[in-house]
């Protein structure tokens, strides 16, 4: 993997949950009484409030919900949860655990044809895809969520998705049309005032790739200003490990290693592993430029050994198959809709054949009544016509 592909891996990761609009206190306040359906919700978001700040105790809430969710029956919440736990595991680089809890979240949230959930598993499941580099899924998955946030005009999640549709184009090098969803995610995300670092982060991003070391650092900088101030440490670490990477590449190792050191620390502290590749890589290339060769060699090892956990054929072989699992849900859901539509169509043929049967049979009884009709006015008119008397003989 080089370097320029380690940036989508590390922005993807963001989420279009929604942002909680009340703080941890008031949240605590209120899951101190709340009960079933409500509680399960309030749990959740402490999952999105803690997230990025405290994700292993974010997970604990999550997993409270989901129990509570399945012994009350609140569909719903298993799925937010079921959603939030895959968002915990892609974070930690446990990408088939991830897609696992994905798949299974987007198949409730279909049966309840919740389309914001819908959407927001939708891009999730992408961004496991541009992990894998399948950006042809990738996209996919993505536009089909994005289309369904246009249609409820769900503005911050919009602007999410309108990132990470940057990101998959800065990828495949349409640095033009990224560009265009970057800008458009820093429009939308002002007008709602929301202080949002990751356009900053993203136009950084394709400076970088185009060897503009100098104008990639000025976006960085501002873009970890603003996440430092909203104490997102999934951001800062983020940011962290951009600028670590670039000043690599620019070639100066002491700026390079400061913010490396600090992203690895930080990496471990919010236990957030699929940031690992990226910063064991930067290292080693940051002491080959000092001719450290021992040093660049044992980051190296380092680096295959993350990324095989996280990138491995294993990890390749059970998305595979859970891609196959999708599928084949997929086909039992048109089969029972095939089922379904056949049972209609022979009851209806069934209820057809009823009603010809019941006219034939209606018009028997009345053909019956008339013949009883006509043959007992026949009796009794013969029955008077030998009542009548017989004429005399001459």
């Amino acid at each position: 993997m080089s370097l320029k592909q380690t940036f989508l891996i590390l922005l993807l990761s963001i989420s279009v949950s929604p942002i909680v609009g009340q703080n941890i206190d008031s949240l605590q306040a209120v899951l101190d009484t709340a009960k079933n359906d409500r509680k399960v919700k309030t749990l959740n978001e402490l999952f999105r409030a803690h997230l990025k700040t405290e994700p292993v105790k974010a997970v604990g809430y999550t997993k409270e919900a989901y129990t509570l969710a399945n012994e009350i029956g609140d569909k719903k919440g298993q799925a937010a949860s079921l959603n939030n736990l895959g968002i915990a595991y892609r974070n930690q680089g446990a990408l088939d655990k991830s897609l696992e809890y994905y798949i299974n979240s987007l198949k409730i949230y279909t049966e309840l044809d919740n389309k914001e959930g819908i959407a927001t598993t939708k891009n999730n499941i992408s961004n496991i895809y541009s992990i894998k580099k399948d950006y042809s899924q990738a996209m996919k998955y993505l536009e089909e969520s994005y289309n369904l946030l246009l249609e409820l005009d769900d503005k911050k999640r919009i602007i999410g998705s309108m990132n990470n549709l940057g990101n998959l184009y800065s990828e495949i090098q349409l640095y033009d049309k990224a560009m265009k969803f970057f800008s458009q995610a820093s429009e939308l995300s002002e007008k709602q005032d929301v202080k949002f670092a990751d356009p900053l982060t993203n136009i950084g991003n394709i400076y970088f790739k185009q060897n503009n070391y100098e104008r990639a650092v000025e976006n960085y900088e501002k873009a970890l200003a603003l996440e430092r101030n909203n104490d997102n440490k999934l951001g800062i670490l983020n940011i962290l490990t951009n600028l670590g990477i670039t000043y690599a590449r620019a070639k100066q190792p002491a700026q390079a290693q400061k913010y490396l050191d600090e992203a690895l620390a930080l990496c471990g502290d919010v236990q957030a592993y699929s940031f690992l590749p990226s910063i064991y890589k930067a290292i080693g290339e940051n002491y080959a430029t000092q001719n450290k060769w021992k040093e660049a060699y044992e980051s190296q090892v380092r680096y295959d050994e993350a990324r095989e956990k996280i990138y491995g054929e294993e990890s390749s072989r059970n998305i595979a198959q859970m891609e196959m699992i999708m599928d084949f849900q997929e086909k039992e859901k048109e089969l029972d809709m095939y089922k379904q539509k056949s049972e209609i169509s022979s009851l209806e043929l069934r209820n057809s054949r009823l009603f010809i049967v019941l006219i034939i049979l209606s018009g028997l009884i009345v053909l019956g009544g008339f013949n009883f009709y006509y043959m007992n006015k026949r009796r009794v008119l013969k029955k008077k016509v030998d009542q009548k008397p017989g004429l005399g003989r001459t």
